[in-house]
């Protein structure tokens, strides 16, 4: 195989891809590897050009028994870390036996790898306070407070919020997994939104009560209709409007407004926009980007005291991915919050 031959095979591999040849120096590279290890890589010892001990023993170990292997790669554009997978190969060529070396970039499954590692971890942490407080409580039931009715009736009130936890923690998680099962399939119903919030605020009326909050609709639309999931919806708002209610304080009001567009910018086409906004504290805008993760708070202590499991927003986010809408938070410290839920009006209606 000529020189000539050895590039055009390189290039055609997509993957960047390295020739080692006698002498241990490289013979070729394609365009993809010299843009990851560098240029004038070509005729060069595969020591100066790779510099990575446990990749530099693979090659060495195919080159010595042409077996193949594999090893990883790390390398870094000074942003983000990237994570090849390398292959080793024995090939042969003019020159004589020869290593081919192809990088596959496996960030992407390092980073699922890294998220589900972390869910598991929070999962546990979440789900292991409250086992343990029960635990407690039912070994001191069971001892010194076997005869105490006073500590009976207080401890089995704890219990219950703790179960109550739990069992709300589960309810998400399995919500959460429905979610993102169907998140690739695009619901079809014809559901008309107005009647939803209706349906959200009413239900939610108790809790605003509670917390002498008053619910302030603002649309002139009778009825706006959105292709979608009508428990999904109901989900969504439910969990918008509670967290309003939670996070906003007591004594004040939420406004949820109602407006449609003929061409809205972020779904270029005519949309709905529900905003949720309240009159609370707001959030640091360093929180934003990250409000809609899994078990992210930005008041730990404050989100479980008033039975929160972290998964909400991570919902909610989901449910507006599968109705092919956007999720929108704006906030500033001191100024309230808003979160807008962008969904695409039914095709083939005219706005209202």
């Amino acid at each position: 195989m000529t020189e000539g031959h050895i590039n055009t095979l390189l290039e055609a591999i997509p993957l960047p891809a390295v020739l080692i040849g006698q002498g241990e120096r490289i013979l070729d590279a394609n365009a993809r590897a010299t843009e990851l290890l560098g240029q004038g890589i070509q005729g060069r010892h595969f020591i100066t050009a790779i510099r990575q001990p446990t990749v530099l023993d693979t090659i060495e170990a195919c080159l010595s028994d042409h077996r193949t292997r594999q090893s990883r790669f790390l390398s870094s554009d000074g942003g983000q870390d990237t994570t090849f997978q390398v292959t080793c190969s024995h090939v042969e060529t003019d020159t004589g036996p020869s290593v081919l070396l192809c990088f596959e970039d496996i960030t992407p499954l390092e980073q699922i790898g890294q998220m589900r590692r972390d869910f598991v971890a929070n999962v546990s942490h979440e789900l292991r306070s409250p086992l343990t407080a029960l635990l407690g409580f039912i070994e001191t039931l069971r001892g010194p407070a076997r005869n105490d009715p006073a500590a009976t009736e207080r401890f089995l009130g704890t219990m219950q919020v703790e179960a109550s936890r739990m069992e709300r923690l589960v309810k998400d998680l399995l919500s959460l997994s429905r979610v993102e099962a169907q998140e690739r399939v695009r619901p079809t119903d014809s559901v008309d939104l107005i009647a939803i919030l209706r349906t959200v605020m009413h239900a939610t009326g108790p809790i605003l009560k509670q917390a002498n909050v008053s619910c302030v609709f603002e649309t002139d639309k009778e009825q706006l209709f959105v292709p979608g999931d009508s428990d999904q919806l109901q989900q969504v708002f439910t969990n918008l409007l509670e967290n309003a209610v939670k996070y906003g304080g007591h004594d004040r009001s939420v406004h949820v407004r109602v407006e449609a567009h003929q061409d809205h910018p972020a779904l270029r086409g005519p949309s709905a926009i529900v905003t949720v906004a309240d009159e609370g504290p707001g959030i640091d805008e360093v929180h934003i980007p990250r409000l809609t993760e899994r078990f992210y708070r930005v008041d730990s202590h404050r989100s479980r005291e008033m039975g929160g499991t972290g998964l909400g927003l991570a919902i909610v986010k989901h449910i507006v991915n599968r109705h092919r809408g956007r999720l929108r938070i704006l906030s500033e410290s001191g100024q309230g919050s808003q979160f807008q839920v962008i969904l695409p009006l039914e095709h083939g209606k005219s706005l209202p």
